[in-house]
Parts: structure tokens; sequence; C-alpha cells
């Protein structure tokens, strides 16, 4: 789920946490602090007029609320570590009731699906399963630490292999540059409805 007519950049750039956007601005000090570890109440565009890159609102982790809902990390230290990863809808009802909540539902976004197994091949060392929307706090402050994450390899499974708890979150360190390789479908969508289908090449 991307900002609308990001597509193009994406594909350029590959997908980028926001330290990642932050480096490729080189942006240091407190502007930097303003973006990396408080909270974003509004999307932010960093860099120039012409060539911006988008800053996702953090709507639904307000600092009070959070701060409830974290074990053995502040909210500071929350924002940094969601900051410096890359987040993917697992399951695509978890999308379309982000797509639909009230803040969003009037938006158009471009929404990237992605061969997941073609990713794990080359970034799995890269990635972290999470078994909740761990950026948000509504309606109820779930509890949550950095240890909600776990890699692939450390995520418990039952006996038959499959995971106790399903999977809500894919996450991957920083960003995947070559995230043009593993999209298999673009489309620009508002709430529920789907507007077209973009061009992938």
């Amino acid at each position: 789920m991307a900002e609308q007519g990001t597509w193009p950049s994406i594909r350029e750039r590959g997908l980028l946490s926001t330290s990642a956007a932050l480096d490729h601005y080189e942006m240091t000090g407190d502007e930097r602090a303003l973006h990396e570890v408080l909270h974003r109440p509004e999307k932010v565009a960093i860099g120039p007029d012409d060539n911006q890159i988008i800053l996702r609102d953090q709507k639904p982790m307000e600092p009070a609320r959070l701060e409830r809902a974290l074990q053995g990390v502040t909210p500071t230290q929350w924002y940094q570590f969601l900051n410096s990863k890359v987040f993917m809808w697992a399951q695509e009802h978890r999308l379309f009731g982000l797509l639909n909540a009230r803040a969003y539902k009037g938006l158009e976004h471009d929404v990237l699906t992605i061969n997941t197994a073609a990713l794990m091949e080359r970034h799995a060392d890269r990635v972290w399963l999470c078994p909740m929307n761990s950026g948000n706090t509504f309606p109820m402050p779930h509890i949550r630490s950095l240890d909600t994450f776990q890699r692939i390899a450390d995520y418990p499974t039952k006996s038959n292999g499959s995971p106790q708890k399903e999977v809500v979150e894919v996450v991957v360190d920083y960003s995947i540059p070559d995230i043009a390789d593993f999209v298999t479908e673009v489309r620009r969508i508002k709430g529920r409805e789907l507007l077209r289908a973009i061009p992938i090449r």
C-alpha cells in the first residue's frame, strides 16, 4: 500500500524504509530525528519538490497509547525500530481493512502485489514476521515488544509446521532495492474500488 503515483519511483529506487529515505537525502540531526524517532501524525514529503519521497503517517500510534502497549522499549525506540523497516501485509483482507479506514478510504493508493516466495529466496535473512499490526493501537493498545518480531526460522510453529499465530506483517530490514523483481501486479485502489491496473514495466 503506497501513495498514489509512487510506483515509478518505487520501481526505480526500491521500497525504502523511513531511515533509508532519510539516508537517501542525507538528512541528519534534529531534522532527521523529527521524522525517525518522533510520532508522525501526518504524512510528510521530504526531498526537493521535483523528486520527493512521502513518509506515511503514524496516526494509529499516538505516544500516550503506544506507551501503554510497549514492554521493554520506549515509544522513541519503537518509532526508530519501525522506521528502519519496510512493511508488507501478509493477507489482502488486512490491506483492505487499512484502505477503508476512516483516514484513508477517500484516498487513492498504488497497491503492490508481491511474490513473497521469490522475495524470501533472495532476502530471507533480512525478513521478520509479526503476528499483529505493530503500528496500530486502536481500538485497544495490545501489548508488544521488539520480541514480537521474529526471524523466519524463529517464528513459533505447530507440530505440522504451520504458524502458531497467523502472520500479519512481513517486514524487511532497511529497504528492498530490487522490489520490482518481485512485483506481480500494481493496482490503483480507492477504498474497495479498483480504479485501474498500472503497468509494471
